[in-house]
């Protein structure tokens, strides 16, 4: 597989069956970026519909302030054009949204209404750094959120400024970006690093199932020494095979 600026839907159903730890285990594999601080949220973020499992898409970007009444009179045909700027990326999409009232937060983006809009355009979840609210509903249109805190009202949400970048968790994203995310999180993954994704997903769930997994739990009445040996030799095992997997990729 080449790197490409999209990738096949039958990758990204592929990616959506791991979650997002295991996805970042085989990112850190094949990136040069900083895996200590790059790519994924680094301030704390709520998934309302865990239930869901992962969700995987192409970010949508728009920025909002629903404390701001203004923003409806200088552009009152906002929600027109943001929603052709929506229908006009390829699914699956996950819609970013910086709310700019923060660290304050007077209303909702998210409802039932506005899921409802976006699941119809092909968006398949939000990541919204303020609130949502019709959480049930919400639930039933198959809209997946991970978000800030939820609201009553939805104040005078309305798109600002949308296909920008924006910065949500402590995360600056820029739209068309790959996102996948579930309850731990989410992860951006650079478009650089699209090439061997999978592969290195794939290899390294195995390789921890044959080699730590495999010896941790299956350890009861091992004598201590028997059990602390057979670790390191899962140590050196699963070192080994990941040296293997990274000369592999160079050939």
């Amino acid at each position: 597989m080449s790197t490409r600026q999209k990738l096949d839907t039958s990758v990204l159903l592929q990616l959506k069956r791991w979650n997002t730890p295991t996805l970042y285990n085989g990112w850190e594999q094949i990136t040069s970026r900083d895996t200590c601080k790059d790519a994924f949220n680094l301030e704390e973020c709520t998934d309302y519909m865990p239930q869901m499992g992962p969700m995987v898409g192409y970010a949508v970007t728009v920025q909002i302030e629903p404390g701001n009444r203004d923003h409806k009179k200088q552009n009152p045909n906002a929600w027109s054009e943001y929603r052709q700027y929506v229908a006009s990326i390829s699914e699956p999409k996950i819609v970013i949204v910086q709310d700019l009232d923060k660290p304050a937060c007077y209303g909702a983006f998210w409802g039932e209404v506005n899921s409802s809009i976006h699941r119809s355009l092909g968006c398949v979840g939000t990541i919204c750094d303020g609130s949502i609210r019709d959480v049930d509903e919400m639930n039933n249109v198959g809209f997946k959120a991970i978000a800030r805190r939820m609201s009553v009202g939805h104040a005078a949400s309305y798109p600002v400024k949308w296909n920008c970048e924006v910065e949500v968790f402590g995360r600056k994203i820029q739209p068309g970006q790959l996102i996948h995310a579930d309850k731990h999180g989410f992860i951006v993954i650079p478009k650089d690093d699209y090439n061997k994704l999978l592969e290195a997903v794939i290899f390294m769930d195995t390789n921890e199932c044959k080699t730590k997994i495999n010896t941790a739990r299956f350890a009861f009445r091992k004598p201590i020494d028997n059990l602390l040996h057979s670790m390191d030799t899962a140590d050196k095992e699963f070192n080994n095979n990941v040296k293997k997997f990274l000369e592999s990729l160079k050939e």
